[in-house]
């Protein structure tokens, strides 16, 4: 199984975000564990880097991204993924990149807590909770 991870699920893990820190581990587990293939597109590496140096010193945030890097897959979006989302014509534009990025790894779904904004996408959408239940 495939999954592109949307940035919030992995915050919910680094920031011990209650409630949903529970089932968004059970995710990291799965990926951790081989069970799934985790994918992280670079934008959201790009807003976790955005995020976490507002309360984490440089050298803590590359040892988070080093260990972040042994259990998920960072994938670079290129002008294609651009090119598609802004066919797309979303209202959020990061979100259409994701969207379109998880259409290029063949990625089986797109694991978010935001589900409803990924209504128009063609890769299913599920919160972890789902994602469980599925499984």
């Amino acid at each position: 199984m495939k999954l592109l991870i949307d940035a919030n699920i992995l915050l919910d893990v680094l920031q011990n975000r209650e409630p949903h820190v529970r089932s968004s581990s059970v995710v990291w587990k799965l990926c951790e564990t081989e069970k799934a293939k985790g994918y992280v597109s670079a934008l959201t590496f790009a807003n976790l880097v955005y995020i976490m140096r507002k309360e984490l010193e440089p050298k803590k945030i590359k040892e988070i991204l080093d260990a972040l890097s042994l259990i998920f897959e960072f994938v670079d979006f290129n002008i294609s993924d651009l090119t598609h989302a802004e066919e797309l014509e979303w209202d959020d534009f990061e979100d259409a990149v994701q969207s379109a990025t998880a259409e290029r790894v063949h990625a089986d779904y797109i694991i978010t807590r935001n589900v409803r904004d990924f209504a128009k996408s063609k890769v299913a959408a599920f919160t972890p909770s789902e994602l469980i239940a599925r499984i």
